[in-house]
Protein backbone atom coordinates (compact mmCIF):
# COMPACT_ATOMS: atom_id res chain seq x y z
CA UNK A 1 0.00 0.00 0.00
CA UNK A 2 2.84 2.41 0.70
CA UNK A 3 4.28 1.59 -2.71
CA UNK A 4 0.93 2.37 -4.34
CA UNK A 5 0.77 5.67 -2.48
CA UNK A 6 4.30 6.56 -3.53
CA UNK A 7 3.50 5.60 -7.12
CA UNK A 8 0.44 7.86 -7.14
CA UNK A 9 2.58 10.76 -5.90
CA UNK A 10 5.05 10.20 -8.74
CA UNK A 11 2.19 9.98 -11.24
CA UNK A 12 0.74 13.26 -9.94
CA UNK A 13 4.13 14.93 -10.33
CA UNK A 14 4.41 13.74 -13.94
CA UNK A 15 0.92 14.93 -14.82
CA UNK A 16 1.58 18.29 -13.12
CA UNK A 17 4.43 18.98 -15.55
CA UNK A 18 2.67 17.60 -18.64
CA UNK A 19 -0.94 18.71 -18.22
CA UNK A 20 -1.47 20.79 -15.04
CA UNK A 21 -4.89 22.03 -16.23
CA UNK A 22 -6.31 18.50 -16.08
CA UNK A 23 -9.70 18.59 -14.36
CA UNK A 24 -9.33 22.28 -13.50
CA UNK A 25 -12.98 23.16 -14.28
CA UNK A 26 -14.28 20.38 -12.06
CA UNK A 27 -11.85 21.28 -9.27
CA UNK A 28 -12.85 24.96 -9.44
CA UNK A 29 -16.54 24.12 -8.99
CA UNK A 30 -15.81 21.85 -6.06
CA UNK A 31 -13.47 24.40 -4.46
CA UNK A 32 -16.08 27.18 -4.62
CA UNK A 33 -18.59 25.04 -2.78
CA UNK A 34 -15.94 23.81 -0.38
CA UNK A 35 -14.88 27.39 0.46
CA UNK A 36 -18.52 28.36 1.07
CA UNK A 37 -18.92 25.46 3.46
CA UNK A 38 -15.63 26.19 5.22
CA UNK A 39 -16.73 29.76 5.99
CA UNK A 40 -19.35 28.25 8.27
CA UNK A 41 -16.78 27.39 10.90
CA UNK A 42 -18.94 25.66 13.49
CA UNK A 43 -20.57 23.54 10.81
CA UNK A 44 -17.14 22.59 9.44
CA UNK A 45 -16.00 21.35 12.84
CA UNK A 46 -19.19 19.32 13.29
CA UNK A 47 -18.92 17.95 9.77
CA UNK A 48 -15.35 16.72 10.31
CA UNK A 49 -16.38 14.88 13.46
CA UNK A 50 -19.55 13.38 11.99
CA UNK A 51 -17.72 12.27 8.85
CA UNK A 52 -15.20 10.31 10.93
CA UNK A 53 -18.02 8.67 12.89
CA UNK A 54 -20.06 7.87 9.78
CA UNK A 55 -17.13 6.41 7.85
CA UNK A 56 -15.99 4.19 10.71
CA UNK A 57 -19.54 2.98 11.31
CA UNK A 58 -19.98 2.27 7.59
CA UNK A 59 -16.79 0.19 7.65
CA UNK A 60 -18.02 -2.14 10.39
CA UNK A 61 -19.08 -4.90 7.93
CA UNK A 62 -15.47 -5.16 6.69
CA UNK A 63 -13.67 -3.84 9.78
CA UNK A 64 -15.73 -5.17 12.73
CA UNK A 65 -15.24 -4.21 16.34
CA UNK A 66 -11.64 -5.13 17.16
CA UNK A 67 -10.50 -7.80 19.56
CA UNK A 68 -7.88 -6.78 22.14
CA UNK A 69 -4.43 -8.17 21.33
CA UNK A 70 -1.70 -5.87 22.68
CA UNK A 71 -1.26 -6.06 26.46
CA UNK A 72 -1.88 -2.32 26.90
CA UNK A 73 -5.35 -2.84 25.44
CA UNK A 74 -6.23 -5.31 28.18
CA UNK A 75 -4.99 -2.83 30.77
CA UNK A 76 -7.22 -0.07 29.39
CA UNK A 77 -10.17 -2.46 29.22
CA UNK A 78 -9.63 -3.32 32.88
CA UNK A 79 -9.72 0.38 33.70
CA UNK A 80 -12.89 0.81 31.62
CA UNK A 81 -14.60 -2.11 33.35
CA UNK A 82 -13.61 -0.70 36.72
CA UNK A 83 -14.97 2.79 35.97
CA UNK A 84 -18.12 1.32 34.41
CA UNK A 85 -18.82 -0.35 37.77
CA UNK A 86 -18.54 3.02 39.52
CA UNK A 87 -15.12 2.43 41.10
CA UNK A 88 -11.68 3.97 40.66
CA UNK A 89 -9.81 0.75 41.38
CA UNK A 90 -10.27 -2.78 42.70
CA UNK A 91 -9.02 -4.56 45.82
CA UNK A 92 -6.16 -7.00 45.44
CA UNK A 93 -7.52 -10.48 44.86
CA UNK A 94 -6.57 -13.26 47.35
CA UNK A 95 -5.21 -15.30 44.42
CA UNK A 96 -3.40 -12.30 42.86
CA UNK A 97 -0.19 -14.24 42.19
CA UNK A 98 -2.03 -16.26 39.56
CA UNK A 99 -3.23 -13.08 37.83
CA UNK A 100 -0.03 -11.07 37.40
CA UNK A 101 0.41 -9.79 33.86
CA UNK A 102 1.77 -6.95 31.74
CA UNK A 103 0.22 -3.46 31.86
CA UNK A 104 -1.60 -4.02 35.14
CA UNK A 105 -0.69 -3.82 38.79
CA UNK A 106 -1.98 -6.20 41.46
CA UNK A 107 -0.83 -4.37 44.56
CA UNK A 108 -1.59 -2.21 46.46
CA UNK A 109 -4.73 -2.40 44.29
CA UNK A 110 -5.76 -4.16 41.10
CA UNK A 111 -5.85 -1.67 38.21
CA UNK A 112 -4.38 -0.62 34.85
CA UNK A 113 -0.89 0.88 35.07
CA UNK A 114 -1.65 3.80 32.70
CA UNK A 115 -3.34 7.17 33.06
CA UNK A 116 -7.15 7.07 33.24
CA UNK A 117 -8.28 9.06 30.17
CA UNK A 118 -8.36 6.15 27.72
CA UNK A 119 -10.10 3.91 30.25
CA UNK A 120 -12.70 6.63 30.85
CA UNK A 121 -13.65 6.98 27.19
CA UNK A 122 -13.86 3.18 26.91
CA UNK A 123 -16.05 3.13 30.02
CA UNK A 124 -18.28 5.76 28.43
CA UNK A 125 -18.74 3.51 25.41
CA UNK A 126 -19.52 0.57 27.69
CA UNK A 127 -22.10 2.38 29.82
CA UNK A 128 -23.85 4.34 27.06
CA UNK A 129 -23.60 1.99 24.09
CA UNK A 130 -22.86 -1.38 25.68
CA UNK A 131 -19.35 -1.94 24.30
CA UNK A 132 -15.99 -0.19 24.87
CA UNK A 133 -15.38 0.07 21.10
CA UNK A 134 -17.96 2.81 20.88
CA UNK A 135 -15.78 4.88 23.15
CA UNK A 136 -12.95 4.43 20.63
CA UNK A 137 -15.38 5.35 17.85
CA UNK A 138 -16.50 8.50 19.65
CA UNK A 139 -12.95 9.60 20.44
CA UNK A 140 -12.01 9.33 16.74
CA UNK A 141 -14.85 11.65 15.78
CA UNK A 142 -14.08 14.17 18.52
CA UNK A 143 -10.40 14.09 17.53
CA UNK A 144 -11.19 14.94 13.88
CA UNK A 145 -13.47 17.78 14.98
CA UNK A 146 -10.89 19.09 17.48
CA UNK A 147 -8.13 19.11 14.84
CA UNK A 148 -10.37 21.05 12.44
CA UNK A 149 -11.15 23.54 15.23
CA UNK A 150 -7.46 23.87 16.09
CA UNK A 151 -6.50 24.57 12.47
CA UNK A 152 -9.15 27.27 12.22
CA UNK A 153 -7.18 29.25 14.78
CA UNK A 154 -4.03 29.22 12.67
CA UNK A 155 -5.09 28.95 9.03
CA UNK A 156 -7.81 30.24 6.67
CA UNK A 157 -11.10 28.42 7.00
CA UNK A 158 -10.89 26.33 3.82
CA UNK A 159 -7.44 25.04 4.73
CA UNK A 160 -8.64 24.18 8.23
CA UNK A 161 -11.54 22.14 6.83
CA UNK A 162 -9.16 20.40 4.44
CA UNK A 163 -6.98 19.51 7.43
CA UNK A 164 -10.02 18.12 9.23
CA UNK A 165 -10.78 15.88 6.25
CA UNK A 166 -7.18 14.67 6.15
CA UNK A 167 -7.42 13.86 9.86
CA UNK A 168 -10.51 11.76 9.15
CA UNK A 169 -8.83 9.86 6.32
CA UNK A 170 -5.43 9.39 7.93
CA UNK A 171 -6.06 9.04 11.65
CA UNK A 172 -9.78 8.63 12.33
CA UNK A 173 -10.78 5.49 10.45
CA UNK A 174 -8.20 2.84 9.54
CA UNK A 175 -5.43 3.76 11.97
CA UNK A 176 -4.99 1.76 15.16
CA UNK A 177 -6.32 4.79 17.01
CA UNK A 178 -9.74 3.88 15.64
CA UNK A 179 -9.25 0.12 15.41
CA UNK A 180 -7.93 -0.90 18.80
CA UNK A 181 -8.28 -0.03 22.46
CA UNK A 182 -4.68 1.21 22.63
CA UNK A 183 -5.42 4.91 22.55
CA UNK A 184 -4.00 7.92 20.76
CA UNK A 185 -7.10 9.91 19.90
CA UNK A 186 -7.56 11.25 23.44
CA UNK A 187 -4.07 12.76 23.55
CA UNK A 188 -4.57 14.16 20.03
CA UNK A 189 -7.76 15.85 21.27
CA UNK A 190 -5.90 17.36 24.21
CA UNK A 191 -3.06 18.66 22.04
CA UNK A 192 -5.49 20.14 19.49
CA UNK A 193 -7.44 21.98 22.20
CA UNK A 194 -4.29 23.47 23.74
CA UNK A 195 -2.75 24.59 20.45
CA UNK A 196 -6.06 25.75 18.99
CA UNK A 197 -6.95 27.82 22.06
CA UNK A 198 -3.69 29.80 22.01
CA UNK A 199 -4.39 32.13 19.03
CA UNK A 200 -8.03 32.55 20.10
CA UNK A 201 -7.00 33.64 23.60
CA UNK A 202 -4.50 36.12 22.16
CA UNK A 203 -7.14 37.49 19.81
CA UNK A 204 -10.20 37.69 22.05
CA UNK A 205 -9.31 36.80 25.65
CA UNK A 206 -12.56 34.88 26.07
CA UNK A 207 -13.18 32.68 29.07
CA UNK A 208 -14.46 29.85 26.87
CA UNK A 209 -11.15 29.69 25.00
CA UNK A 210 -9.25 29.62 28.27
CA UNK A 211 -11.45 26.77 29.45
CA UNK A 212 -10.83 24.95 26.17
CA UNK A 213 -7.09 25.17 26.84
CA UNK A 214 -7.63 23.99 30.40
CA UNK A 215 -9.66 21.00 29.21
CA UNK A 216 -6.91 20.18 26.71
CA UNK A 217 -4.24 20.34 29.38
CA UNK A 218 -6.36 18.14 31.64
CA UNK A 219 -6.79 15.51 28.93
CA UNK A 220 -3.05 15.53 28.24
CA UNK A 221 -2.27 15.15 31.95
CA UNK A 222 -4.50 12.08 32.07
CA UNK A 223 -3.40 10.48 28.79
CA UNK A 224 0.18 11.45 27.86
CA UNK A 225 1.36 13.56 30.82
CA UNK A 226 5.03 13.82 29.86
CA UNK A 227 4.45 14.60 26.18
CA UNK A 228 1.65 16.96 27.15
CA UNK A 229 3.92 18.80 29.57
CA UNK A 230 6.63 19.21 26.93
CA UNK A 231 4.10 20.54 24.41
CA UNK A 232 2.55 22.93 26.92
CA UNK A 233 5.85 24.59 27.90
CA UNK A 234 6.32 26.70 24.72
CA UNK A 235 2.56 27.36 24.70
CA UNK A 236 2.72 28.72 28.26
CA UNK A 237 5.80 30.80 27.45
CA UNK A 238 4.11 32.32 24.42
CA UNK A 239 0.95 33.01 26.41
CA UNK A 240 2.74 34.76 29.27
CA UNK A 241 4.99 36.72 26.90
CA UNK A 242 1.88 38.02 25.17
CA UNK A 243 0.03 38.80 28.41
CA UNK A 244 2.80 40.71 30.16
CA UNK A 245 4.12 42.34 27.01
CA UNK A 246 1.09 44.63 26.90
CA UNK A 247 0.79 47.88 28.84
CA UNK A 248 -2.02 49.32 30.89
CA UNK A 249 -4.79 47.24 32.40
CA UNK A 250 -4.94 44.57 29.67
CA UNK A 251 -2.80 42.17 31.67
CA UNK A 252 -5.28 42.41 34.55
CA UNK A 253 -8.09 41.46 32.21
CA UNK A 254 -5.95 38.57 30.96
CA UNK A 255 -5.44 37.35 34.51
CA UNK A 256 -9.17 37.28 35.25
CA UNK A 257 -10.31 35.95 31.86
CA UNK A 258 -7.43 33.62 31.04
CA UNK A 259 -5.17 32.71 33.95
CA UNK A 260 -7.89 32.37 36.59
CA UNK A 261 -10.18 30.03 34.57
CA UNK A 262 -7.27 27.84 33.48
CA UNK A 263 -5.78 27.73 36.97
CA UNK A 264 -9.10 26.95 38.64
CA UNK A 265 -9.83 24.13 36.24
CA UNK A 266 -6.34 22.66 36.50
CA UNK A 267 -6.42 22.90 40.30
CA UNK A 268 -9.67 20.92 40.40
CA UNK A 269 -8.29 18.35 37.96
CA UNK A 270 -5.05 18.16 39.94
CA UNK A 271 -6.95 17.41 43.14
CA UNK A 272 -8.90 14.73 41.31
CA UNK A 273 -5.71 13.19 39.93
CA UNK A 274 -4.16 13.17 43.38
CA UNK A 275 -7.22 11.48 44.83
CA UNK A 276 -7.17 8.90 42.05
CA UNK A 277 -3.50 8.13 42.67
CA UNK A 278 -4.15 7.84 46.38
CA UNK A 279 -6.94 5.33 45.81
CA UNK A 280 -4.87 3.28 43.32
CA UNK A 281 -1.37 3.40 44.79
CA UNK A 282 -1.91 4.65 48.33
CA UNK A 283 0.01 7.86 47.66
CA UNK A 284 -1.11 11.18 46.21
CA UNK A 285 2.30 11.58 44.60
CA UNK A 286 2.74 8.10 43.09
CA UNK A 287 1.12 7.09 39.82
CA UNK A 288 0.21 3.55 38.88
CA UNK A 289 2.90 3.36 36.19
CA UNK A 290 5.52 4.10 38.87
CA UNK A 291 4.29 1.11 40.85
CA UNK A 292 4.53 -1.04 37.72
CA UNK A 293 8.13 0.09 37.11
CA UNK A 294 9.15 -0.42 40.73
CA UNK A 295 7.54 -3.86 40.84
CA UNK A 296 8.98 -5.31 37.65
CA UNK A 297 11.56 -3.15 35.89
CA UNK A 298 14.88 -1.42 36.52
CA UNK A 299 14.71 0.52 33.24
CA UNK A 300 13.36 4.10 33.35
CA UNK A 301 11.05 5.61 30.76
CA UNK A 302 13.54 8.40 29.99
CA UNK A 303 16.97 7.86 28.46
CA UNK A 304 18.55 10.51 30.65
CA UNK A 305 17.46 8.72 33.83
CA UNK A 306 19.89 6.21 35.39
CA UNK A 307 19.15 2.52 35.51
CA UNK A 308 18.02 1.50 38.98
CA UNK A 309 19.26 -1.69 40.56
CA UNK A 310 16.35 -3.51 42.17
CA UNK A 311 15.54 -7.09 43.00
CA UNK A 312 12.46 -8.21 41.11
CA UNK A 313 10.53 -11.47 41.21
CA UNK A 314 8.75 -12.55 38.03
CA UNK A 315 5.85 -14.99 37.76
CA UNK A 316 7.12 -16.66 34.57
CA UNK A 317 10.22 -16.84 32.41
CA UNK A 318 9.04 -14.84 29.39
CA UNK A 319 8.06 -11.89 31.58
CA UNK A 320 11.47 -12.01 33.22
CA UNK A 321 13.14 -12.06 29.80
CA UNK A 322 11.23 -8.94 28.76
CA UNK A 323 12.13 -6.93 31.83
CA UNK A 324 15.67 -8.20 32.39
CA UNK A 325 16.87 -8.66 28.81
CA UNK A 326 14.80 -6.94 26.10
CA UNK A 327 14.18 -3.65 27.90
CA UNK A 328 17.73 -3.29 29.33
CA UNK A 329 19.26 -4.11 25.94
CA UNK A 330 17.28 -1.37 24.19
CA UNK A 331 18.01 1.13 26.97
CA UNK A 332 21.75 0.45 27.05
CA UNK A 333 22.09 0.55 23.27
CA UNK A 334 20.20 3.84 23.11
CA UNK A 335 22.60 5.41 25.62
CA UNK A 336 25.60 4.84 23.32
CA UNK A 337 26.31 7.44 20.60
CA UNK A 338 25.82 5.11 17.65
CA UNK A 339 22.96 3.26 19.32
CA UNK A 340 21.20 6.54 20.07
CA UNK A 341 21.33 7.49 16.39
CA UNK A 342 19.96 4.11 15.37
CA UNK A 343 17.12 4.21 17.92
CA UNK A 344 16.17 7.77 17.00
CA UNK A 345 16.16 6.94 13.28
CA UNK A 346 13.84 4.06 14.02
CA UNK A 347 11.54 6.38 15.98
CA UNK A 348 11.60 8.88 13.11
CA UNK A 349 10.67 6.18 10.60
CA UNK A 350 7.73 5.02 12.70
CA UNK A 351 6.65 8.64 13.20
CA UNK A 352 6.84 9.25 9.45
CA UNK A 353 4.93 6.09 8.56
CA UNK A 354 2.07 6.95 10.88
CA UNK A 355 1.70 10.71 10.65
CA UNK A 356 2.82 11.47 7.10
CA UNK A 357 3.50 8.68 4.64
CA UNK A 358 4.38 9.58 1.04
CA UNK A 359 1.38 11.77 0.22
CA UNK A 360 1.67 14.14 3.21
CA UNK A 361 5.46 14.22 2.91
CA UNK A 362 5.12 15.32 -0.71
CA UNK A 363 4.19 19.01 -0.06
CA UNK A 364 6.93 19.27 2.56
CA UNK A 365 9.53 18.04 0.08
CA UNK A 366 8.19 20.39 -2.59
CA UNK A 367 8.99 23.36 -0.35
CA UNK A 368 12.49 23.15 -1.81
CA UNK A 369 11.09 24.47 -5.12
CA UNK A 370 7.92 26.30 -4.05
CA UNK A 371 9.51 28.70 -1.55
CA UNK A 372 11.01 31.95 -2.87
CA UNK A 373 14.79 31.75 -3.55
CA UNK A 374 15.57 34.32 -0.87
CA UNK A 375 13.45 32.60 1.78
CA UNK A 376 15.08 32.04 5.17
CA UNK A 377 13.99 31.25 8.70
CA UNK A 378 13.72 34.97 9.39
CA UNK A 379 11.09 35.12 6.63
CA UNK A 380 8.69 32.99 8.67
CA UNK A 381 5.77 34.72 10.28
CA UNK A 382 5.71 34.87 14.08
CA UNK A 383 2.81 32.41 14.11
CA UNK A 384 4.75 29.87 12.04
CA UNK A 385 7.79 30.28 14.29
CA UNK A 386 5.63 29.57 17.32
CA UNK A 387 4.24 26.40 15.73
CA UNK A 388 7.77 25.38 14.85
CA UNK A 389 8.89 25.94 18.46
CA UNK A 390 6.05 23.78 19.80
CA UNK A 391 6.85 21.01 17.34
CA UNK A 392 10.58 21.17 18.06
CA UNK A 393 10.05 20.93 21.82
CA UNK A 394 7.67 18.01 21.38
CA UNK A 395 10.01 16.07 19.09
CA UNK A 396 12.95 16.62 21.44
CA UNK A 397 10.79 15.33 24.26
CA UNK A 398 9.88 12.17 22.34
CA UNK A 399 13.54 11.64 21.39
CA UNK A 400 14.42 11.52 25.10
CA UNK A 401 12.08 8.59 25.78
CA UNK A 402 13.33 5.03 26.05
CA UNK A 403 10.34 3.51 24.29
CA UNK A 404 8.21 4.79 21.42
CA UNK A 405 4.98 4.06 19.63
CA UNK A 406 3.18 6.54 17.37
CA UNK A 407 0.54 7.37 19.97
CA UNK A 408 3.26 8.69 22.28
CA UNK A 409 3.46 11.71 19.95
CA UNK A 410 -0.33 12.00 19.58
CA UNK A 411 -0.49 15.52 21.10
CA UNK A 412 1.18 16.90 17.93
CA UNK A 413 -1.14 15.14 15.45
CA UNK A 414 -2.93 18.38 14.58
CA UNK A 415 0.37 20.23 14.48
CA UNK A 416 1.73 17.81 11.87
CA UNK A 417 -1.26 18.57 9.65
CA UNK A 418 -0.75 22.30 10.21
CA UNK A 419 2.74 22.10 8.73
CA UNK A 420 1.49 20.00 5.82
CA UNK A 421 -1.19 22.60 5.08
CA UNK A 422 1.29 25.47 5.32
CA UNK A 423 3.47 23.66 2.78
CA UNK A 424 0.44 23.11 0.53
CA UNK A 425 -0.36 26.83 0.62
CA UNK A 426 3.14 27.60 -0.67
CA UNK A 427 2.95 24.81 -3.20
CA UNK A 428 -0.38 26.06 -4.55
CA UNK A 429 1.23 29.29 -5.76
CA UNK A 430 4.20 27.62 -7.44
CA UNK A 431 4.31 27.71 -11.23
CA UNK A 432 6.58 26.01 -13.72
CA UNK A 433 7.03 27.78 -17.05
CA UNK A 434 4.07 29.98 -16.21
CA UNK A 435 1.70 27.02 -15.72
CA UNK A 436 -0.17 26.13 -12.48
CA UNK A 437 1.92 23.09 -11.64
CA UNK A 438 1.74 23.65 -7.89
CA UNK A 439 -2.03 24.12 -7.94
CA UNK A 440 -2.50 20.74 -9.60
CA UNK A 441 -0.19 19.05 -7.08
CA UNK A 442 -2.10 20.59 -4.18
CA UNK A 443 -5.36 19.30 -5.57
CA UNK A 444 -3.82 15.88 -6.15
CA UNK A 445 -2.87 15.43 -2.48
CA UNK A 446 -6.45 15.11 -1.24
CA UNK A 447 -7.35 12.98 -4.27
CA UNK A 448 -4.49 10.58 -3.47
CA UNK A 449 -5.49 10.42 0.21
CA UNK A 450 -9.10 9.63 -0.74
CA UNK A 451 -7.92 7.08 -3.32
CA UNK A 452 -5.75 5.30 -0.80
CA UNK A 453 -8.65 5.24 1.65
CA UNK A 454 -10.77 3.59 -1.05
CA UNK A 455 -8.01 1.07 -1.82
CA UNK A 456 -7.75 0.22 1.85
CA UNK A 457 -11.50 -0.33 2.16
CA UNK A 458 -11.48 -2.47 -0.98
CA UNK A 459 -8.59 -4.53 0.38
CA UNK A 460 -10.54 -5.24 3.57
CA UNK A 461 -13.66 -6.12 1.62
CA UNK A 462 -11.63 -8.52 -0.53
CA UNK A 463 -9.95 -9.98 2.59
CA UNK A 464 -6.48 -9.20 1.25
CA UNK A 465 -3.70 -9.91 3.74
CA UNK A 466 -1.74 -6.65 3.79
CA UNK A 467 1.73 -6.90 5.24
CA UNK A 468 2.00 -5.09 8.56
CA UNK A 469 5.46 -3.66 7.88
CA UNK A 470 4.04 -1.76 4.89
CA UNK A 471 1.34 -0.15 6.97
CA UNK A 472 0.78 3.59 7.21
CA UNK A 473 -1.54 5.35 9.64
CA UNK A 474 -4.65 4.66 7.55
CA UNK A 475 -3.59 1.03 7.28
CA UNK A 476 -1.91 0.35 10.59
CA UNK A 477 -2.18 -3.34 11.34
CA UNK A 478 -2.12 -4.49 14.92
CA UNK A 479 -0.18 -7.59 15.91
CA UNK A 480 -1.91 -10.71 14.57
CA UNK A 481 -4.39 -12.42 16.84
CA UNK A 482 -2.95 -15.29 18.84
CA UNK A 483 -6.37 -16.82 19.45
CA UNK A 484 -7.44 -15.58 22.87
CA UNK A 485 -10.65 -13.92 21.72
CA UNK A 486 -11.74 -17.00 19.78
CA UNK A 487 -11.26 -19.31 22.77
CA UNK A 488 -12.97 -16.83 25.07
CA UNK A 489 -16.00 -16.84 22.78
CA UNK A 490 -16.05 -20.63 22.98
CA UNK A 491 -15.85 -20.51 26.77
CA UNK A 492 -18.66 -17.98 26.94
CA UNK A 493 -20.94 -20.70 25.54
CA UNK A 494 -20.03 -23.10 28.36
CA UNK A 495 -22.77 -23.53 30.92
CA UNK A 496 -21.74 -22.27 34.35
CA UNK A 497 -18.66 -20.32 35.48
CA UNK A 498 -15.27 -21.30 34.10
CA UNK A 499 -11.68 -21.26 35.37
CA UNK A 500 -8.91 -21.41 32.75
CA UNK A 501 -5.47 -22.37 34.06
CA UNK A 502 -2.89 -21.12 31.57
CA UNK A 503 0.33 -23.05 31.08
CA UNK A 504 3.31 -21.37 29.41
CA UNK A 505 6.60 -22.82 28.20
CA UNK A 506 9.87 -21.05 29.10
CA UNK A 507 10.05 -19.84 25.47
CA UNK A 508 6.66 -18.14 25.60
CA UNK A 509 6.29 -14.76 23.85
CA UNK A 510 5.37 -12.30 26.63
CA UNK A 511 3.36 -10.17 24.17
CA UNK A 512 0.95 -13.07 23.62
CA UNK A 513 -0.53 -12.77 27.07
CA UNK A 514 -3.66 -14.71 28.04
CA UNK A 515 -4.04 -13.90 31.73
CA UNK A 516 -6.31 -10.87 31.86
CA UNK A 517 -9.53 -10.62 33.79
CA UNK A 518 -12.51 -8.40 34.45
CA UNK A 519 -12.56 -5.89 37.27
CA UNK A 520 -14.76 -8.18 39.39
CA UNK A 521 -12.84 -11.42 39.00
CA UNK A 522 -15.02 -13.57 41.24
CA UNK A 523 -18.18 -12.58 39.34
CA UNK A 524 -16.72 -13.10 35.85
CA UNK A 525 -18.00 -15.98 33.75
CA UNK A 526 -14.43 -16.81 32.66
CA UNK A 527 -11.44 -16.41 34.99
CA UNK A 528 -7.94 -16.68 33.53
CA UNK A 529 -5.18 -17.78 35.93
CA UNK A 530 -1.52 -18.61 35.53
CA UNK A 531 -0.48 -22.15 36.45
CA UNK A 532 2.02 -22.43 39.28
CA UNK A 533 3.09 -25.53 41.24
CA UNK A 534 0.85 -28.20 42.70
CA UNK A 535 0.09 -26.71 46.15
CA UNK A 536 -0.58 -23.25 44.72
CA UNK A 537 -2.80 -24.70 42.01
CA UNK A 538 -4.71 -26.64 44.66
CA UNK A 539 -5.36 -23.38 46.51
CA UNK A 540 -6.56 -21.80 43.27
CA UNK A 541 -8.93 -24.68 42.54
CA UNK A 542 -10.20 -24.65 46.11
CA UNK A 543 -10.87 -20.92 45.97
CA UNK A 544 -12.80 -21.25 42.72
CA UNK A 545 -14.56 -24.42 43.78
CA UNK A 546 -17.65 -24.95 41.65
CA UNK A 547 -16.16 -23.62 38.43
CA UNK A 548 -15.40 -25.90 35.51
CA UNK A 549 -11.61 -25.93 35.25
CA UNK A 550 -9.79 -26.06 31.93
CA UNK A 551 -6.10 -26.23 31.09
CA UNK A 552 -4.90 -23.98 28.28
CA UNK A 553 -1.53 -24.87 26.78
CA UNK A 554 -0.86 -21.42 25.39
CA UNK A 555 2.21 -22.30 23.33
CA UNK A 556 0.73 -25.27 21.50
CA UNK A 557 0.05 -24.71 17.80
CA UNK A 558 -2.85 -24.06 17.88
CA UNK A 559 -3.41 -23.34 21.60
CA UNK A 560 -4.92 -26.43 23.21
CA UNK A 561 -7.81 -26.32 25.66
CA UNK A 562 -8.71 -29.40 27.72
CA UNK A 563 -10.30 -30.26 31.10
CA UNK A 564 -7.87 -29.48 33.90
CA UNK A 565 -6.48 -32.41 35.86
CA UNK A 566 -4.97 -31.31 39.16
CA UNK A 567 -2.59 -34.28 39.08
CA UNK A 568 -0.88 -33.00 35.93
CA UNK A 569 2.72 -32.06 36.54
CA UNK A 570 4.01 -28.54 36.03
CA UNK A 571 7.39 -27.78 34.56
CA UNK A 572 10.40 -27.09 36.79
CA UNK A 573 10.39 -23.50 35.54
CA UNK A 574 6.79 -23.01 36.67
CA UNK A 575 7.49 -24.62 40.02
CA UNK A 576 10.51 -22.40 40.69
CA UNK A 577 8.54 -19.33 39.67
CA UNK A 578 5.72 -20.15 42.05
CA UNK A 579 8.15 -20.87 44.88
CA UNK A 580 9.76 -17.48 44.29
CA UNK A 581 6.35 -15.86 44.27
CA UNK A 582 5.40 -17.50 47.57
CA UNK A 583 8.64 -16.19 49.05
CA UNK A 584 7.95 -12.77 47.55
CA UNK A 585 4.44 -12.78 49.00
CA UNK A 586 5.64 -13.87 52.45
CA UNK A 587 8.41 -11.28 52.67
CA UNK A 588 6.05 -8.49 51.68
CA UNK A 589 3.21 -9.22 54.06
Amino acid sequence: MLRIEFGLCVLALIIAFIHPQLGSRWFENVERRFAALARRRALSVILAGLLALALRAALLPIEPTPEPIVHDEFGYLLAADTYAHGRLTNPTHPMWMHFESLSIIQRPTYQCFAQPAQGMILAFGTVIFGHPFWGVWLSSGVMSAAICWMLQGWLPARWALLGGLLAVLRYGTFSYWGNSYWGGAMAAIGGALVIGALPRIKRSRRVRDALAMGVGLSILANSRPYEGFVLSLPVAMALFAWMFGRKGSSWRISLTRVVLPISTLLAAVGIGMGYYSWRVTGSVFKMAYQVERETYSSIPFMLWQPEKQREHVYPYAAMKQLYTDAEPRLYRVARTPIGFIFVEMRKALRFWRFYLGPVLTFPLLMLSVSLPPAFSCSSMTMRTRLLFAIMTASLIGVAAETFFDPHYAAPVAGLVLAFVLLAMRHLQRWQHSGRPTGLFLTRAILVIAATMFTFRAAASAAHLNLRREEAASWDERMAPSFGRAKIERELDRVTGPVLVVVRYTPQHNPFEEWVYNRAEIDNAHVVWAREMDGPENDKLLAYFYGRRAFLLQADAKPPALSPYNSTQQTTPQQSSASNAMRHHSTTNQ
